[in-house]
């Protein structure tokens, strides 16, 4: 089953796939950083960082990277 087979027939049943995966990714945001997010699910950081905004995320300073010297 591929996630298209998988969106088509969530969506034949009724089921709101795009507000779904809209909010559990809002959710994850308020979890970890956007751009953690966003690197793992394969999306851009934009659109995570907009939905965390959207959410009230409080990671929005979170600079990613090395941090040891």
């Amino acid at each position: 089953m591929t996630p298209h087979t998988l969106e088509l027939r969530l969506r034949h049943l009724g089921f709101p796939t795009q507000q779904g995966r809209t909010a559990a990714i809002r959710h994850l945001v308020l979890q970890a950083p956007a751009t953690v997010i966003a690197r793992m699910l394969g999306y851009h950081d934009d659109t995570t960082a907009q939905l965390a905004t959207e959410a009230g995320g409080t990671w929005r300073h979170y600079a990613p990277g090395e941090h040891t010297r």
